[in-house]
């Protein structure tokens, strides 16, 4: 049996943010001024003043706690019914927070989340990282100036990340290698922006080190392969899985809905041994939702994340839709497909005939306060057929469907060309 974990590459971070430590944004910002470079779309070049969370000072109750709107709920009733059963879907439309409008079709069908579970890895790091430095500029010099080394928690790495060339004065893309050193900073953007696995461990390390080292991280490479290689696996599993648990307890999520098992890479699980993973869309879409309440960790960290989730290149599956152009789109995209032998079926990428995983969470924000601001979790295990097109008809019948009031329906007609491209990641 083949087994694939994939996510697609994308950028975040808004472009303007100097402060960030990431280096790759000096590239991004030098491609947008070429004559005849790509040229990102109006909603991919919001400034960091620009992003800010939507339902701050907001104590009313949970969404779900809200009765379903009739309209989303026709929405979803009308488009995803039909389809095929593994279609699971949430939307939280908080254009007006003291009008708060929600729906959910199968919101609690639980599967892998795949490369979507990196945002618990990154919850972790920003709550380890509030528990040893409570002084937010504190937290972002750590960001910003401590570096590490990808070493052996990197193996077989698919996803290429971009790596800035000072000499070049510009990004060179390619898979990360042992040898790799970045910034804190920088190896949040690969795990969440570009999904490289190898980072989605590295991040979650680096939280087990601050839980261990406290304030007085970072410490040594020595010291640290010194407590990975000396304390026991059952010690470091434990930890690990508080590490990731701990953050989304304090922030009123349930646990038995949302959880990150495992790590990323083959030779990470070696170094610490995990268990399972799965989310479900209520619970992924109540990830958001703190997120936007700043009770994700903290004020803080609630922004700083997002920022990390700002799609700043190109877009692809449910952020593919032409029609969000214009629209803010924070996201991150999973899959994790399997194949065994078929007559007559090749396997292909996000064509799995064992499991084919496809899910979404994403914050759609229009500019200004007369934009929509809704919150859209999706999941999907569509056998044998790539979802990725499909995925962005939803987004774009949802899209509309919140921008007048009246229920839209997909657009099930499609080019061959336009069904690739919406799952190309470059």
């Amino acid at each position: 049996m083949a087994l694939v974990t994939a996510a697609t590459s994308a950028h975040a971070y808004p472009l303007d943010d100097l402060t960030s430590g990431i280096r790759r944004l000096e590239g991004e910002r030098l491609a947008q001024q070429m004559p005849n470079g790509p040229k990102l779309a109006p909603g991919q070049l919001w400034s960091a003043a620009d992003i800010q969370l939507g339902l701050l000072g907001y104590d009313g109750p949970d969404f779900d706690q809200l009765p379903p709107d009739p309209g989303l709920a026709a929405f979803l009733a009308g488009n995803l019914r039909a389809r095929d059963p593994s279609y699971s879907m949430v939307v939280v439309n908080f254009s007006d927070p003291a009008q708060i409008r929600w729906a959910g079709l199968r919101p609690d069908l639980k599967q892998n989340a795949g490369s979507v579970g990196k945002l618990l890895c990154m919850t972790g790091l920003f709550y380890a990282l509030a528990e040893a430095f409570p002084d937010p500029a504190d937290r972002a010099r750590i960001l910003r100036d401590a570096v590490s080394p990808a070493g052996h928690w990197v193996s077989n790495e698919i996803h290429k990340v971009p790596k800035w060339s000072d000499a070049e004065q510009r990004n060179r893309y390619s898979v990360i290698q042992p040898g790799d050193r970045f910034r804190l900073s920088e190896w949040i953007d690969h795990a969440i922006s570009a999904s490289a696995n190898g980072a989605g461990s590295i991040i979650w390390r680096e939280a087990m080190l601050i839980r261990h080292f406290g304030s007085s991280y970072p410490r040594s490479d020595e010291e640290n392969d010194r407590f990975f290689r000396e304390t026991p696996k059952g010690v470091l599993s434990s930890l690990a899985r508080s590490v990731i648990s701990e953050p989304l307890l304090a922030a009123g999520i349930d646990t038995a809905n949302l959880q990150q098992g495992s790590f990323w890479t083959t030779t990470s699980k070696a170094i610490v041994p995990g268990m399972i993973s799965f989310a479900t869309p209520r619970e992924l879409a109540r990830l958001a939702f703190r997120l936007e309440q700043g009770r994700l960790v903290d004020e803080w960290s609630s922004l700083e994340m997002k920022k990390y989730m700002y799609l700043t290149k190109r877009r692809y599956r449910y952020s593919y839709a032409p029609e969000l152009r214009d629209a803010a789109v924070f996201f991150k995209s999973g899959s994790l497909y399997s194949c065994k032998p078929e007559e007559g079926f090749r396997c292909d990428k996000y064509m799995g005939n064992v499991r084919n995983l496809m899910n979404s969470v994403a914050v759609v924000e229009g500019a200004g306060d007369s934009g929509p601001h809704y919150i859209v979790s999706l999941m999907s295990n569509v056998l044998r057929f790539n979802s990725a097109w499909d995925h962005s008809r939803i987004a774009a019948a949802l899209h509309e469907t919140i921008l007048t009031d009246s229920t839209q329906s997909l657009r099930e007609d499609a080019t061959a060309v336009e069904i690739q491209d919406a799952g190309r990641s470059e």
